[in-house]
């Protein structure tokens, strides 16, 4: 991983940690923003970690919900529909 990658990774962790003690599941954004002004190349490379982030926590909260279900610990109905898109032929 590049330099700018591992800082922009651990920028993204200790943002999303402290957007849960600000109670702003927006903050990143805000960070971004400010980001942007000083390096465009720092911004995307600090988005991409935010994006891969948000997309494990995502996968990992399907995941356990499905389990749950199956595991009769939850119903069908508490597990939600997040059935995910066939993005087959799409980027990442």
């Amino acid at each position: 991983m590049s330099v700018i990658q591992d800082m922009a990774d651990k920028l993204a962790d200790d943002v999303l940690a402290a957007e849960i003690e600000l109670g702003d599941d927006r903050f990143y954004e805000k960070v971004a923003q400010v980001l942007a002004a000083a390096s465009p190349t720092f911004q995307e490379a600090y988005i991409t970690s935010i994006r891969v982030r948000l997309a494990e926590r995502r996968g990992r909260a399907f995941l356990e919900r499905a389990l749950a279900a199956k595991r009769g610990l939850i119903s069908e109905a508490e597990a939600g529909d997040d059935t995910p898109i066939d993005l087959a032929g799409f980027g990442h």
